[in-house]
């Protein structure tokens, strides 16, 4: 710890989209005294938070869903590589010398810690409250981050010396933590106003939103983990409670819109950009679901990573179990559905479900298109056919992703839409879940306004979840729905590693076969003809086997160097000492 703080030089205060404006840190130009003397100084400040968010290029190497970080679904059962087996998914990630994530999380609660320790001796407390709730908005965000990946932690509630005692002492119980991140997240709600002071900063029902899902994951942990079931209730109250809050604030709703046929506003409202990207002509003004974003802007911050080429047809190599998750419009899951089809044909599995998938995966032939100016839409009508390319998935797992790719003719790197850290589907899930866990059960009424709303917004005419459909189908149950509802709405967004994770599932769910489509007595297997992987019992491409996921690898190894400067943090669990 005493290296980071010793780093603590030079970050630079960025506005709300990362421009630079100026250097706020106590090195800078101006003097500790000049800097916290003005309310303006405190916004400028707080400017810095909002540029450590998730996003779509992998920052600090622990941020990006989309690249090999902690929260990527290339470390769960969803996503792999074609050439070689995550470290991560495949349950052989070593002790590591030294770690960013840890390091720059720290850095992070070091200025948010600033802030608020500055803020008790400003005289004018209604003048800065918006910075503060910021703050305190942020060190909530970072100390939750903090947990998922570590689980105890030394929990710092000041921007401390680096000779300070704390710097040197045993971590934090996790539970100790999490009030921290809850106690914090209210008093952010108390302190942001109701809406955003400007566009793309938080407000009061970010707040409630981030609480419930810190909330939901703690207590799921303390359920699945600690079997502390009394806690446990009272963290899934907390979470319903502040999801609730989001709801009854009006503030938000799911992105829909007729003009774009319904159920494809869920596939378009990802790449929603200020130019035209759609056939509604719809532009990010347009999205009241997204709650948090990491802004981007054409002008001022491109995207500036490869995120068309990156997402569109056979790079994320999705897997059969992705495929397979998806329900049939009859509410069922297809080994149980009459629904289903089979997988016979290239396109078979895809009728009758969930239109989610149709709008995340690629079929085989159907008509596609990307960034590039010979394959890109410009009239948004049938006349768009003549530039579009064929599908063709007979490559890797079989099963091409189409989510986060535009349509539009956008150089590469500079497509700009925002990346959404927290949207309003997820807090509609949040709620459900919480509301089961908290009772295991829930009424049809708090499914209709919640996790049912969900599924309608892409599926108009799909069955809804309800006690009686779980209750008439052999083999299904509420839990099950509702996480499988929850996975499927949020792929690609950095939720699947955490949940497995804070479900105490991953123990059954990753040590199996990474697969790919069926191939052996399908279409697939006279059309594909150069497939090189093995094939399983079933049939289906093995793209990995000989996973394995030990009970250490519920939680990261503490790095080494963070070890050598302080002997009492132990280490965690299975990773030896």
């Amino acid at each position: 710890m005493k290296r980071i703080i010793k780093s603590i030089l030079g970050a630079a205060c960025a506005s709300v989209l990362a421009v630079s404006c100026m250097d706020l840190t106590p090195e800078a130009q101006l003097s500790d005294a000049q800097v916290w003397a003005k309310a303006s100084n405190y916004t400028l400040f707080a400017n810095q938070f909002y540029g450590w968010t998730k996003d779509f290029s992998q920052k600090d190497n622990y941020q990006s869903p989309l690249s090999d970080g902690p929260h990527s679904d290339y470390r769960s059962d969803l996503v792999c590589d074609y050439h070689a087996a995550n470290i991560y998914s495949n349950g052989t990630n070593t002790i590591p010398a030294t770690s960013s994530d840890y390091n720059n999380l720290y850095k992070r609660i070091y200025y948010t810690n600033l802030l608020i320790k500055n803020a008790a001796t400003f005289k004018d407390q209604n003048a800065i409250a918006n910075p503060l709730g910021e703050a305190h908005f942020f060190r909530a965000y970072f100390h939750f981050e903090l947990v998922q990946l570590f689980g105890d932690v030394i929990m710092v509630t000041s921007p401390l010396d680096t000779d300070s005692e704390q710097l040197y002492g045993k971590r934090n119980d996790r539970l100790e933590v999490i009030g921290l991140c809850i106690n914090d997240l209210k008093k952010a709600a108390d302190l942001l106003p109701e809406t955003p002071a400007e566009p793309g900063r938080v407000c009061k029902y970010t707040a409630y939103a981030l609480l419930s899902r810190v909330a939901l994951y703690e207590g799921s942990w303390q359920k699945f983990h600690k079997n502390n079931t009394a806690e446990a209730k009272k963290l899934f109250q907390e979470a319903s409670s502040a999801a609730n809050q989001v709801m009854e604030s009006k503030q938000y709703e799911l992105f829909y819109s007729e003009k774009l046929g319904g159920a494809n506003s869920y596939r378009y409202m990802f790449v929603l950009e200020n130019s035209d990207c759609n056939p509604a002509k719809l532009t990010k003004a347009d999205n009241h679901e997204y709650i948090l974003t990491t802004r981007h802007d054409e002008v001022l911050k491109t995207i500036n990573f490869n995120i068309t080429k990156t997402a569109f047809n056979n790079v994320y190599n999705v897997t059969k179990k992705m495929a397979d998750m998806y329900r049939c419009q009859d509410g069922l899951p297809i080994s149980i559905s009459p629904l289903f089809k089979g997988y016979g044909t290239a396109t078979s599995e895809f009728e009758n479900r969930d239109n989610r998938m149709n709008g995340t995966l690629l079929k085989h032939g159907q008509p596609c298109w990307n960034n590039e100016g010979i394959y890109s839409r410009h009239s948004w009508n049938d006349d768009d056919l003549a530039n579009s390319m064929t599908a063709n998935v007979r490559n890797n797992t079989g099963y091409a992703n189409y989510k986060w790719a535009t349509e539009r003719e956008v150089p590469t790197n500079s497509e700009s839409y925002d990346y959404p850290v927290i949207r309003y589907a997820e807090v509609l899930l949040n709620y459900a879940e919480a509301v089961y866990e908290a009772n295991d059960a829930i009424s049809d009424d708090d499914l209709n306004k919640s996790l049912n709303l969900v599924r309608f917004r892409a599926n108009p005419t799909m069955a809804l979840l309800t006690n009686g459909l779980v209750n008439a189908n052999a083999g299904m149950s509420m839990r099950e729905e509702i996480r499988a509802e929850r996975t499927v709405e949020l792929f690609l967004e950095g939720f699947r590693t955490d949940d497995l994770k804070r479900w105490k599932t991953a123990e059954v769910e990753m040590p199996g076969d990474l697969l790919g489509i069926k191939w052996k007595g399908t279409w697939f297997e006279t059309n594909w003809t150069n497939q090189e992987k093995p094939i399983n019992e079933d049939g289906n491409i093995i793209m990995f086997s000989g996973r394995q996921w030990a009970q250490k690898n519920y939680l990261l190894p503490l790095p080494s160097d963070q070890r050598q400067l302080n002997p009492q943090l132990g280490q965690n669990p299975g990773w030896g000492e």
